[in-house]
C-alpha cells in the first residue's frame, strides 16, 4: 500500500469513528420532543404497475405519489435542465409538507469536475428556487474517480454556499472523501454527507460532514440517506430484514435533525415497494413528520 493510500485510510477510519459522536454532541441541548424527521421518498415518482394500488385516486404520477410518501429526489435534473415553471408545477401539485430534494447537473459535478462552477450554479438556483419553500437539499453527487483536491473542493463549496444557505448534501465515491481532511471542509461549508449503499468504502454507510453545530440548537443537520440497491445496484430490491435494520438506525438518531431517506433502486420498480416498506418500519417506531409540521 502507497505512502498516500495507507494516509487516506488512516484518516478514513478517524473520520468515521468521529461522526456519530459529533451528531450527538450537536443534538444534546434540542429538547427531547423535537423527533428527527424522516422524509421518505424514491429518485422520481414513476409508480410501477405492481404498486398502482397503494396510490389510489385521480390525478398525474406525482399527485398520486406524494398523496402516500412525503418526499422525492428529482433525478432527472442531472440529466437535463428543467425550467423554473417546470419546478413551480410540481410544487403545486403536492401536498403543503411535501419536499423535493435536487440533484445537481452532470455538467457541474461530473463534465467540469467541480471547476469554475458559478455560472451554472447560479443559472441552476434561479430554476429550482421555483420550488419554494419545498425545496429540500441539493445533492452533490460526486463520481467514483474525483479524488478530493482540497483547492478545488474549497473553491467549488465556498461557491455554492455563497448562492445557497439552505440544506446540502454530498455524495462523495472516491476514498480521499472520507479523510479527516475532507470532512473537515464540509463541516466548515455546512455540507452533510450522505450515507449510500452500496458501496466499497465502509465509512459510506453512514452519515458524515456537518451534523449540527453543538452551540446553536436552532441548527438543523440534513441526515441523507440515499439507497441504490444491493447486490445489484439500481436493480435489487432490499429485503425486509435490511429496510427493518436502517427503520432502526433513524429511529436511534438523536432528535432535531432532518432525516432523508431515498431510494435509487428504480429499475425494476423496487424502489416504491421499499419506501413503502421504511415508511411503514418507521411509523411502527415513531410517526413520520415532515419538515414543517409538528410531532405529536
Amino acid at each position: 500500500m502507497t505512502g498516500r493510500a495507507s494516509s487516506v485510510q488512516a484518516g478514513v477510519a478517524v473520520a468515521h469513528a468521529s461522526d456519530r459522536l459529533r451528531y450527538a454532541a450537536a443534538m444534546s441541548g434540542v429538547p427531547g420532543w423535537m423527533r428527527p424527521l424522516a422524509v421518505v421518498g424514491t429518485a422520481g415518482w414513476t409508480i410501477p404497475r405492481a404498486a398502482a394500488a397503494a396510490f389510489v385516486g385521480d390525478g398525474s404520477h406525482l399527485q398520486r405519489y406524494a398523496r402516500v410518501l412525503t418526499g422525492v429526489e428529482i433525478n432527472s435534473s442531472f440529466y437535463r435542465r428543467h425550467a423554473a415553471a417546470v419546478y413551480a408545477r410540481w410544487a403545486s401539485s403536492t401536498p403543503p409538507n411535501f419536499r423535493f430534494s435536487v440533484k445537481l447537473p452532470r455538467a457541474i459535478t461530473h463534465d467540469a469536475a467541480l471547476g469554475r462552477p458559478r455560472l451554472a450554479l447560479v443559472a441552476f438556483l434561479q430554476d429550482v428556487t421555483a420550488l419554494g419553500d419545498k425545496l429540500g437539499p441539493l445533492l452533490v453527487q460526486l463520481p467514483p474517480s474525483q479524488a478530493f483536491d482540497p483547492r478545488v473542493a474549497r473553491r467549488f463549496f465556498d461557491t455554492l454556499r455563497a448562492c445557497h444557505d439552505g440544506a446540502i448534501v454530498c455524495e462523495p465515491r472516491h476514498p480521499s472523501w472520507f479523510d479527516v481532511q475532507a470532512t473537515a471542509l464540509l463541516v466548515r461549508v455546512r455540507v452533510s454527507r450522505a450515507a449510500a449503499d452500496p458501496s466499497s468504502i465502509v465509512a459510506a454507510a453512514q452519515p458524515g460532514g456537518w451534523l449540527g453545530n453543538p452551540a446553536d440548537a436552532a441548527s438543523r443537520p440534513v441526515i441523507y440517506y440515499r439507497l441504490h440497491g444491493s447486490p445489484r445496484m439500481y436493480w435489487s430490491r432490499y429485503p425486509p430484514e435490511r429496510i427493518d435494520r436502517w427503520a432502526a438506525e433513524i429511529a436511534d438518531l438523536p432528535a432535531g435533525g432532518d432525516v432523508w431517506c431515498m431510494f435509487d433502486n428504480t429499475a425494476t420498480g423496487s424502489a416504491i415497494e421499499n419506501a413503502l416498506e421504511m415508511q411503514q418500519a418507521l411509523s411502527a417506531r415513531r410517526p413520520i413528520t415532515p419538515p414543517g409540521r409538528s410531532s405529536p
